[in-house]
């Protein structure tokens, strides 16, 4: 699923190279991270959080399928979760 989002992501962005996704298993789930350079963000999230919401839809397909849930979540560099 990782190898699916880093895809997806570094076709959208202008810096594909800077594209890292993280995965962390929670207890019902997997929470992936998605780091993106700070100019590429909006790229990622798109107008409205359009781009962002097909992102989450296509792993809600893909859990279905694999019967495991998985969450996206997009982390601006340079802020701090204060």
């Amino acid at each position: 699923m990782t190898a699916l989002l880093t895809e997806i992501a570094r076709a959208l962005v202008d810096k594909p190279e800077s594209v890292i996704v993280e995965s962390t298993h929670d207890g019902e789930g997997t929470l992936l991270r998605l780091h993106v350079s700070p100019e590429d963000v909006g790229k990622v999230i798109g107008k409205q959080g359009r781009t962002a919401r097909s992102l989450r839809t296509i792993l809600s397909a893909a859990s279905m399928k694999l019967k495991h849930r998985y969450s996206l979540d997009i982390v601006e560099e340079g802020k701090t979760d204060a």
